[in-house]
């Protein structure tokens, strides 16, 4: 089930109250959200499948056009939450590391949704890439993104962030952002993403912090007056007791993404160099299943699935989708 905005707030006020995080994955394909979803039906968990620009202008979705990559986005997802062995998951469809000209336009209409047939389909939930933009200018754009809801209508849950990649995110630089959005449009945010010492991407300074974790989840409360989840990101390379740890800190969503790509990709290259004498030539009559992209999704599956699901089990999500009721 893709779950409306209302129903991302709750369930990341289930995973705080419920000692328990939902691992979020970029996803760059249809066969990887398949995958995804497949993970957390095994497991029986609540999961966040997030884009950012690179997905929605990728090949596999838009090609070039990032409008019509989220509208290819959602009705993929859609197609898979309507899917009997599927609808039971409970899905959240987040927005992450949006930037760039069209920034707003992208994130607007994911607010704003499509109909596919009676159905409207929108984001559970929403953040923007702030790397570019100093304090003011992120405090501006979250400001104008709350806004945009509110004089339309539309419910939205939102999801900020400050310099995740800068080290530890300093008690002024949490009070400015959290303290002012809240201030102007209170119950929009959800999730605070600061830094907590990791770093995007692979083979960066691992730094984690645990306790700037809860440090900053004390923080959010008292400027909100109620649980805010943290959002962990560059979560790439840490360990299991990492994990944990962050969990009992207060992280409610776990980003992964470049780990995750580099499993996939590590699994394509096992399956080409297993297949390497069929694909020379058409000799055999087994070459068109290892030539046909079927043979190719389904071997990066086998080897991929397993470990989505060890990751839900770390940070405690097996079983909680039974659990929470949207």
């Amino acid at each position: 089930m893709l779950l409306k905005p209302a129903q991302a707030r709750a369930l990341y006020e289930d995973a705080l109250q419920n000692g328990y995080a939902i691992l979020a994955v970029n996803a760059d394909s249809p066969a990887a959200l398949r995958d995804v979803l497949e993970a957390a039906r095994q497991t029986e968990a609540p999961i966040i499948i997030e884009t950012s620009l690179w997905q929605l202008e990728g090949h596999s979705f838009g090609a070039g056009d990032a409008i019509l990559g989220l509208k290819s986005y959602l009705a993929f997802l859609a197609a898979l939450c309507e899917s009997e062995k599927l609808a039971a998951v409970p899905l959240v469809f987040h927005t992450d590391h949006i930037k760039g000209p069209q920034t707003m336009e992208i994130i607007q209409a994911a607010i704003q949704g499509r109909k596919l047939g009676e159905t409207l389909l929108r984001a559970s939930s929403i953040s923007l890439d702030s790397v570019e933009w100093d304090t003011e200018e992120n405090i501006a754009q979250l400001c104008r993104l709350c806004h945009f809801a509110h004089e339309n209508g539309f419910d939205m849950t939102l999801e900020a962030e400050a310099g995740v990649d800068d080290g530890l995110t300093d008690e002024d630089t949490t009070r400015r952002i959290v303290g002012e959005v809240e201030a102007r449009y209170p119950q929009f945010l959800a999730l605070w993403a600061p830094g907590v010492g990791t770093q995007h991407g692979l083979g960066g300074a691992n730094n984690f912090s645990a306790s700037h974790v809860a440090f900053q989840r004390d923080l959010a409360r008292e400027l909100t007056g109620r649980d805010i989840g943290i959002a962990l990101h560059g979560s790439s390379g840490l360990s299991a007791q990492n994990l944990r740890e962050a969990v009992k800190a207060g992280v409610a969503k776990v980003n992964w993404s470049s780990e995750s790509l580099l499993l996939r990709a590590q699994a394509a290259q096992e399956f080409f160099t297993q297949n390497e004498a069929l694909l020379k030539g058409p000799k055999k009559a087994e070459w068109k299943l290892a030539a046909m992209d079927n043979g190719l999704a389904s071997f990066v599956s086998s080897r991929y699935v397993p470990t989505v699901c060890e990751r839900i089990e770390i940070l405690g999500g097996a079983g909680q989708a039974a659990h929470f009721v949207p």
